[in-house]
């Protein structure tokens, strides 16, 4: 990591990285040579570095690396330098290989450091032809990271009944919220705006150059969606192919795509996990009708208001019950079964064994985390503009809680943490697709965190690409869910050249069968 002393040391620095810098770039290729912004070359320091690989973890089978990128890509002299952690796994044959597939990580807030390991496994044939490398983006696990709130204080922070619409609970939100900020700029400081998507492609493009490809395709789901569309439209001619699976509406602002979570979550979860969940009522018990089930649903919540349980060292109310459910609507797979054994769990919480307890705290109580919320409030706050008028968000998340009150509720409270952020020096970037080859997009019908509403807009705006629809399924992150049909297309796709010639679908799986069911 770099650092700078004087004003007059700072510039000297930046002149003869400068120097350096034209040197390197009429040495690598057009196509390979980085730039820090567009028609400029990245200083030397940064472009002429070499990545000291390494084994990421006892018994991995990944490599990483510690990448030095700047600060502010846009103004590369200019504070101290930050780290980024990196890793690949090398192409298992190569007589096939095809150059190198680049993922990076959901939220914002996930690590992406490890998640080639779990793709090659799933897909040889891709870990053949592939040098599969990933990231942790800047503010993210082994990179230089965002630091917002304490343990402690990020418990006050989800305290309480977000469906409290009293003048004192809606005052205590708005607090909280305020004091999440205070707590970033103190403790992340001036690292704080530069953590966007937009800084973050430049470091994608670094890492893609100190690779020495002058090409990447690229594969990316949730968050990542909008990485790879930042890129694209920023390095189109360094794209060969692309995934994006399971879209954030990367053609608009944050804003607009977070406001239409509350009504894609609560579709999720009253038109497929209580029907489902009334289905096996000869299982659970919780209502043989959807109405009986969220009449259950909602006796369970008020409880909870009245009456917290603990399960281990986490207290769970009314939001970590509604936070149960908002994550285990991602995948019905294992979340709508772990969901019921947790209800039924707190239905009998003073006969409930240890195991039952385990479960409750596991999916009720590790949803969220201080060090997550602290990347995720610093991208979505910082990418585009947000409403700062805290008047406009008491009204729209009290009608919000009302109608849509799974993700509705804690509307108040996320939206008001981006209307005191400080001002952001991102630049706007406007997806377009010129001069990509075809992108290869994906999404499920009823995806509760990347609304179909969102994808179809982004794919609009994406011109040339192809859309697989998830038919008749929710979850989020269709490609290596299962879904044979929409795994061959990927790897036809990434594999062979062969995008679809227009838009298609794939229909979704069964939802399971718990252990018990009559057959």
């Amino acid at each position: 990591m770099f650092t700078f002393g004087k004003s007059s040391q700072r510039r000297a620095a930046v002149a003869a990285s400068a120097l350096v810098a034209a040197v390197v770039a009429t040495a690598l290729p057009a196509s390979a040579a980085p730039s820090a912004r567009s028609g400029s070359a990245v200083p030397a320091r940064y472009a002429g570095q070499k990545l000291d690989w390494r084994a990421c973890a006892e018994g991995s089978s990944l490599e990483c690396a510690t990448m030095t990128v700047p600060r502010d890509w846009h103004h590369p002299g200019s504070g101290a330098d930050i780290s980024v952690e990196v890793s690949r796994h090398r192409a298992g044959d190569a007589g096939k290989r095809r150059g190198v597939l680049m993922m990076a990580a959901g939220g914002p807030g996930g690590s992406g450091l490890m998640r080639p390991e779990g793709v090659v496994r799933a897909s040889p044939a891709v870990g053949a032809a592939y040098d599969v490398v990933s990231f942790d983006q800047r503010g993210v696990g082994r990179s230089t990271r965002a630091v917002c709130q304490t343990d402690q204080e990020f418990t006050d922070f989800l305290a309480g009944d977000y469906r409290d619409r009293s003048p004192a609970a809606i005052r205590r939100v708005l607090d909280n919220s305020r004091a999440f900020v205070e707590s970033c700029k103190a403790r992340t400081g001036d690292l704080l705006p530069y953590l966007n998507t937009e800084q973050t492609v430049r470091d994608m493009d670094l890492l893609r150059s100190l690779l020495g490809a002058p090409r990447i395709s690229y594969y990316g789901a949730s968050y990542a969606t909008m990485i790879g569309a930042y890129y694209a439209t920023l390095f189109p001619q360094r794209v060969e192919r692309a995934v994006l699976d399971s879209n954030v509406g990367f053609d608009g602002s944050w804003e607009e795509f977070m406001t239409g979570q509350p009504k894609s979550f609560q579709r999720r979860f009253e038109q497929d996990f209580l029907p489902w969940l009334a289905k096996y009522d000869g299982v659970y018990h919780y209502g043989r009708t959807v109405a009986e089930a969220k009449a259950n649903w909602e006796r369970r919540r008020a409880a909870l208001r009245e009456h917290p349980v603990t399960a281990g060292s986490v207290v769970i109310g009314p939001n970590q019950f509604d936070n149960g459910a908002i994550r285990t609507m991602y995948n019905a797979k294992d979340g709508f079964p772990a969901l019921a054994q947790g209800l039924v769990a707190l239905d009998r919480w003073e006969s409930a064994g240890p195991a039952e307890k385990k479960l409750v705290g596991k999916v009720f109580g590790e949803y969220l985390s201080p060090e997550f919320l602290a990347e995720y409030f610093s991208v979505t706050c910082n990418d585009t503009p947000w409403i700062r008028d805290t008047g406009h968000w008491v009204d729209r998340s009290g009608k919000d809680t009302r109608d849509l009150p799974l993700v509705g509720a804690r509307e108040l409270a996320f939206s008001s943490v981006c209307a005191a952020w400080p001002a952001s020096p991102a630049p706007a970037v406007k997806v377009t697709g010129k001069g990509l080859p075809t992108t290869l997009m994906l999404n499920s019908e009823h995806d509760p965190a990347t609304h179909y509403e969102g994808a179809l807009r982004a794919h609009r705006a994406l011109r040339g690409s192809r859309l697989v629809t998830v038919t008749g399924g929710g979850d989020h992150g269709a490609y290596l869910g299962g879904n044979t049909c929409v795994d061959g297309i990927v790897e036809a796709y990434l594999l062979e050249d062969k995008a679809p010639r227009r838009d298609t679908a794939c229909a979704a799986g069964p939802l399971p069968v718990p252990e018990g069911a009559a057959k």
